[in-house]
C-alpha cells in the first residue's frame, strides 16, 4: 500500500490527534501533499464545477503568500448566494455539517477535514467596525489555481481580528511574519483601512527593530 493510499483512508482528525503522524502530516503538507491540502484541492474544483464563488483566507491563505503556517481547517468566503448554493448542492455529496445544526462549519466527508465559510461578517469579535470580510469578488488574486484574499487584504483582516478579538493575538503575529517573510515596507499602511494602519506600522518597526538587534547580537 503506497503513501498515497494510506492518506486516502485515514481520518485527518486521527491523524492530527497522534503526534507521530500529525508530525508527518505537516511535513506532507509544507511540501503541497498531505490530507489538507488534497481537501483543499478537491474542494476548489468542487466549488469551480458548481461555479460557486470563493476567496481562501486564513492560514490557507498565509501559505499561499508565502507564510508556511500549517492549519487544521480550510477557511474560506463566500457570498450569501454561494453559501446557500454550497449547502445546496455539495451537502451530502462529498461534504456534511460539522455538527447538526451547523449552518457554515463543514467536514469533507471521506477525510474528515474541517472547512469554515465565513459569509458577510467582521473579524475578530464580530462586531461592527471600518473592516469587513468582503466578498470574494474583491481583493482576490489567483494564486497556484486557487482564489485567494489579496495581500493588502488579509493583513487588514488580521490586524483587525487581532485587535479586537478576545485571544487573538495570534493574528498580529501572522502579519509580523508576513512581514519578516516577505520584507514588507511601511509604504504597505497606505493601502489598509486607516483603523488599522497605525497597529501595522507598530508591528512594522517591532519586526525592523528585532531584526536590528539580531545583527548586532552577530557582530
Amino acid at each position: 500500500m503506497t503513501p498515497k493510499d494510506v492518506t486516502a483512508i485515514l481520518d485527518f482528525q486521527d491523524v492530527l490527534a497522534s503526534p507521530t503522524s500529525a508530525y508527518e502530516e505537516r511535513l506532507r503538507f509544507f511540501q503541497g501533499q498531505g490530507m489538507a491540502n488534497d481537501a483543499l484541492r478537491r474542494l476548489v474544483a468542487d466549488l469551480n464545477r458548481h461555479g460557486i464563488d470563493y476567496s481562501v483566507i486564513g492560514a490557507v491563505a498565509l501559505n499561499q503568500h508565502g507564510y508556511r503556517r500549517f492549519t487544521e481547517d480550510i477557511g474560506l468566503l463566500m457570498s450569501a448566494e454561494g453559501l446557500e448554493k454550497f449547502r445546496r448542492e455539495l451537502v451530502g455529496r462529498g461534504y456534511r455539517p460539522a455538527f447538526q445544526g451547523a449552518t457554515k462549519k463543514f467536514r469533507q466527508t471521506e477525510q474528515n477535514v474541517p472547512i469554515e465559510i465565513i459569509s458577510g461578517e467582521y473579524p475578530g469579535d464580530g462586531r461592527p467596525k471600518p473592516v469587513r470580510f468582503p466578498e470574494p469578488s474583491e481583493h482576490s488574486v489567483i494564486i497556484d489555481g486557487v482564489k485567494t484574499v489579496d495581500l493588502a487584504k488579509l493583513i487588514e483582516l488580521k490586524l483587525a481580528s487581532g485587535m479586537s478579538g478576545l485571544a487573538r493575538l495570534k493574528d498580529l503575529a501572522d502579519v509580523q511574519e508576513l512581514i519578516r517573510v516577505k520584507g514588507l515596507d511601511e509604504g504597505v499602511a497606505e493601502r489598509l483601512d486607516p483603523f488599522v494602519r497605525d497597529k501595522y506600522l507598530e508591528l512594522h518597526a517591532e519586526v525592523v527593530q528585532a531584526h536590528a538587534q539580531g545583527l548586532d547580537a552577530e557582530r
